[in-house]
């Protein structure tokens, strides 16, 4: 699959954020992190985390678990390897280089994928929905945390006057549950399933999308 777009950048651009991000989510995005590890464990034992960036989600998946982390930004996978050592991650089988939109995992293999506060940084995420659904099981889900947008009301006027605010974080207003009920539709055997508020609610949303067993 040949993805366009500027990985070099975004590269470059993580290897600076990954000296402080620990600094800036590790409570603030923890109530997401949480949830999402808890959706995925609740599917089954193989999991992949798309976008593992420093790994603050592992430490919240059950020992039972056996998850492989992959990230872009290889400095912020040895952010990721550091915890697993310090905190002795048992349930952590490895983490990898990789672009979401390019997997370089078999099909079918994971009984859920997650993406935590990451999807809104992906430039083509309906190609990188398509590649986590090629290496999910039937049956199995895709669990996406995240600031969505507003779909309409004064909410979504409110998010559009912080949009030049909330892009610095790699967030998007623009970034709507309804974009991905959109991809979902495109692909036969896959549904959403669920939308719940995560804090800070309600900015924030945890969105289950199941593949048809």
């Amino acid at each position: 699959m040949s993805v366009q777009y500027d990985l070099e950048g975004q590269k470059k651009a993580y290897e600076i954020w990954a000296k402080f991000y620990d600094k800036v989510y590790v409570r603030f995005l923890a109530d997401g992190q949480k949830k999402a590890a808890a959706a995925a464990a609740a599917c089954g034992p193989d999991i992949l985390e798309v976008g593992v960036g420093t790994g603050l989600v592992l430490r919240y998946y059950p020992a039972s678990s056996r998850v492989v982390g992959v990230d872009l930004s290889e400095h912020m996978l040895a952010k990721a390897r550091e915890k697993v050592v310090a905190q002795g991650l048992t349930q952590v089988r490895g983490l990898s280089v990789m672009d979401a939109c390019n997997l370089g995992l078999p099909d079918a293999v994971f009984d859920a994928v997650t993406v935590p506060f990451v999807i809104t940084l992906v430039p083509n995420p309906e190609a990188a929905l398509s590649e986590m659904r090629r290496v999910l099981k039937p049956g199995g889900e895709i669990i996406v945390a995240s600031k969505m947008g507003a779909e309409d009301g004064p909410l979504m006027k409110i998010e559009a006057a912080l949009a030049p605010i909330v892009k610095t974080v790699g967030w998007s207003t623009d970034f709507k549950v309804s974009r991905l009920d959109a991809w979902a539709a495109t692909t036969p055997d896959m549904s959403v399933v669920e939308v719940t508020s995560i804090f800070p609610a309600p900015f924030f949303k945890m969105i289950r999308i199941k593949r048809a067993g």
